[in-house]
């Protein structure tokens, strides 16, 4: 449960970060369309789209450096099937 808290708080971070730098105000508002609601739409569905991304983006590299520790021990040499049926001839 506490790594789910901290992948949704640097997902969240990371995402606010990316809407303020995306942020119309910056450039002077000179980007917003004629309807501000579908700017707003735009920008809450890209909002939520960024928390998703990220949030699986840190989880898939949990995954990953996890299986490169396994590897590194070498606990899939010492698991494998072919050293479990040497050992019971």
């Amino acid at each position: 449960m506490t790594q789910r808290i901290i992948d949704g708080t640097i997902s969240f971070l990371a995402t606010a970060a990316g809407f303020a730098l995306s942020w119309p105000y910056w450039r002077d508002f000179s980007y917003w369309g004629e309807s501000r609601t579908v700017w707003w739409i735009y920008f809450i569905a890209g909002f939520l789209l960024a928390f998703y991304v990220f949030y699986v983006f840190l989880g898939n590299m949990r995954t990953l450096f996890l299986h490169d520790a396994l590897e590194k021990s070498g606990y899939f040499k010492k698991n494998s099937p072919s050293t479990e049926k040497q050992e019971n001839q």
